[in-house]
């Protein structure tokens, strides 16, 4: 009854309160101590119950031999125990030390480990049969390895650079949009607008890594010098139609020879035009131009077929009088009564009047009513058709 009248009294004032909050206390199971009067720090009782547990000391034999519960094991040589369990000591013995022994053992094993996997991954390497290895010791050159598993010291005394030494690689200098242009001037002080591709491949890997810095930088920078100085050697026709072929060889040539100047380690596989135009801003103009262009070719090319007929007829003729020529040296007479005869009738084709110089004809005849009866007809019928 008093507990339930102190339980009732716990919320009529604050010494029911304080009574009621001391109650609680004494009911918790903490190992860290109780209320006044009920034990002390040192975990020893009144003798009527057992002190607080303390996870910090052993067991006190005084206390077992006074009928108190043993208590167990603090919570610290429980984890000193599980330590020494993981590193391969005893699970009971050592009296709660590290077995110092055991310890350095594996840490002298997981080392051996470690350098044993930094030396196999480090000095075994695998070259693609497309790539070549350049390799460094201490940061300079040493040699170059071709494909197949090649070994090295280990990292870091020497290192290995792959470089592929197959592959056709392509660098795209202009555009063939208008919004990115590359004027290039020509011969004739004419501007074009010129969009190309250079193709290109490593050809010694030692010379490419260690005598360029900037090997992209420098193969475009060298690739628009060629180009500007091929150009200016042709006019706009040329650069624009038939003069790309050649362009494109002399830019080659050009780019191989400074490279190897420069000892690059680059082969020039080839250039490739993709667009020559005007400027945008003289389009329309050039375009104009160009027709003009067009129709004075047009022009020239039709005189020249008549030139050349022209020239056929009069080698036709000149064979012909040699011909005749050759007749006239044997019967110089007879040839020459045949030409004549074959000019005079060509003369008189045309003409209505007959003459007639042999005698003994009558001096009237009516030779031209009878060749007009014999060409109307003729008239007739080509109307008819």
């Amino acid at each position: 009854m008093s507990n339930d009248n102190e339980g009732s009294m716990a919320g009529r004032g604050p010494g029911g309160l304080r009574r009621f909050l001391h109650q609680i206390s004494q009911m918790a199971n903490s190992p860290w101590g109780s209320g006044p009067g009920k034990g002390d720090d040192d975990g020893k009782g009144d003798g009527k119950r057992p002190g607080p547990r303390n996870p910090w000391v052993t067991p006190d034999p005084v206390d077992q031999r006074r009928g108190q519960k043993p208590r167990g094991p603090s919570a610290l040589d429980e984890l000193l125990r599980k330590g020494r369990g993981g590193f391969g000591g005893g699970g009971s013995g050592g009296g709660g030390q590290f077995n110092l022994g055991d310890s350095a053992k594996f840490w002298k094993w997981a080392v051996l480990a470690v350098v044993v996997a930094w030396v196999v991954f480090s000095s075994f390497h695998i070259v693609p049969p497309e790539k070549e290895g350049v390799v460094t010791r201490l940061g300079s050159y040493s040699r170059t390895v071709g494909p197949g598993v090649k070994m090295t010291w280990p990292a870091p005394i020497e290192r290995v650079r792959m470089e592929d030494v197959r592959a056709i690689r392509t660098m795209a200098i202009g555009s063939p949009n208008a919004t990115d242009e590359n004027f290039v001037l020509t011969r004739d002080q004419s501007i074009v607008d010129l969009a190309y591709e250079v193709r290109w491949s490593v050809r010694d890997p030692e010379l490419f890594v260690f005598q360029l810095a900037d090997p992209q930088g420098t193969i475009r920078e060298v690739a628009e010098s060629a180009m500007r100085a091929t150009v200016a050697n042709f006019d706009l026709v040329q650069a624009i139609g038939p003069g790309r072929v050649e362009i494109e060889t002399q830019v080659q040539q050009r780019m191989q020879e400074l490279l190897n100047q420069y000892r690059a380690g680059v082969m020039i596989q080839g250039i490739a035009i993709r667009q020559v135009d005007p400027p945008s801003q003289v389009d329309e103009a050039f375009k104009e131009v160009t027709a003009a262009r067009q129709e004075r070719e047009s022009a020239i090319n039709l005189a020249r077929a008549y030139q050349q007929q022209v020239l056929e007829r009069a080698r036709g003729d000149t064979a012909a009088f040699d011909k005749i020529y050759e007749q006239y040296k044997l019967a110089p007479g007879v040839t020459r009564q045949r030409l004549y005869y074959e000019t005079m009738e060509t003369v008189l084709s045309n003409v209505d009047k007959t003459i007639v110089e042999a005698r003994g004809v009558t001096p009237y005849l009516p030779l031209n009513e009878v060749q007009k009866r014999v060409k109307a007809p003729e008239a007739v019928q080509k109307g008819g058709e």
